[in-house]
């Protein structure tokens, strides 16, 4: 998904005029606000394989030297497509909150309140942190940079009512049910580092 997904927002940025590599990795990186970060290499190679696929073409050199690209009119016409197309559930990435919070409610022994505490903290924390980028935001900054920290703040908006309803849910039922044995709590240690995000 996420390689599709750099795949078309590279395209995009081919609709105002040819583009070579690395100011596609500027352009990119200024539209997302840096909320997205896309090393050099993978912009090489999503543009090799754009121009494989017959999306761009080579239209020379710039005067520093740069290969430049341009989209083609099949590549306008696939990306015309891409703009009309719904995002439908099978296409969105998986969600390791989701399947976190899933394995905890079946599990007895997990304090599915202090997770869903843990949780709704770092989420709310979050969400204060990019309401602010947004109300420093003004009529001149990138409308794209703009439009991505709405998306942002709604979805942890969202996300909180849902762990708000996942919390209500599983104590509910295991009020129903009590658990047997010892419960597990979470600790305040650090995770490992793999596992932090």
């Amino acid at each position: 998904m996420q390689r599709t997904a750099v795949r078309w927002g590279l395209l995009a940025l081919f609709a105002d005029g040819p583009k070579y590599g690395y100011q596609l990795r500027t352009e990119f990186d200024a539209r997302t606000g840096g909320s997205w970060a896309v090393n050099v290499g993978q912009i090489y190679t999503t543009l090799d394989r754009l121009a494989r696929d017959g999306d761009v073409a080579p239209v020379g050199t710039n005067e520093d030297g740069w290969d430049m690209f341009a989209i083609t009119e099949q590549g306008r016409r696939a990306l015309e497509s891409w703009y009309v197309t719904p995002i439908t559930e099978t296409d969105r990435p998986r969600s390791e909150l989701a399947i976190k919070l899933a394995m905890a409610a079946v599990d007895p022994h997990v304090d599915i309140a202090l997770v869903v505490q843990k949780q709704r903290t770092e989420s709310m924390r979050q969400m204060r942190d990019y309401t602010d980028l947004r109300q420093r935001a003004d009529a001149d900054d990138d409308l794209t940079w703009t439009l991505l920290l709405d998306h942002l703040i709604f979805g942890l908006e969202s996300e909180i009512r849902w762990l708000d309803h996942a919390e209500a849910t599983t104590l509910r039922r295991r009020h129903d049910r009590p658990p047997t044995g010892p419960r597990l709590v979470a600790t305040e240690q650090p995770m490992p580092e793999r596992a932090q995000r």
